[in-house]
């Protein structure tokens, strides 16, 4: 695959997920995050709670995506890959601990 295909593959999963994201948090102001050549660093989807890298790939390295995530993520927001193999479903992966965490607030919160 050329690199030219290849970041198109990438940015129509990122309008993917801005879609999908946008569908259940439609206030949020979900959106592509940008890329700039300064070094500064941007998620690949701005969601409110969490640091999103997307990757679409052949056989994408999910902790490649994952480790990516967390070295860029500020505090405050939990670190979150979304990878895509051709042909496969879609992978959503955390860290235990924020999972955890998200699931507890989750629990705490829940209609009784």
């Amino acid at each position: 695959m050329t690199g030219a295909r290849s970041r198109r593959k990438g940015a129509e999963f990122e309008r993917l997920l801005v879609q999908r994201f946008r569908d259940i948090m439609p206030d949020a102001g979900i959106r592509r995050g940008l890329q700039y050549r300064s070094g500064d660093e941007f998620p690949d989807v701005e969601v409110p709670c969490f640091w999103l890298e997307a990757k679409h790939h052949h056989r994408t390295n999910v902790r490649a995506a994952m480790r990516q995530a967390v070295e860029c993520a500020p505090p405050g927001k939990w670190p979150l890959a979304v990878c895509k193999d051709d042909n496969q479903p879609t992978l959503v992966t955390m860290q235990l601990e924020d999972f955890l965490e998200l699931a507890r607030e989750w629990w705490e919160r829940r209609p009784r």
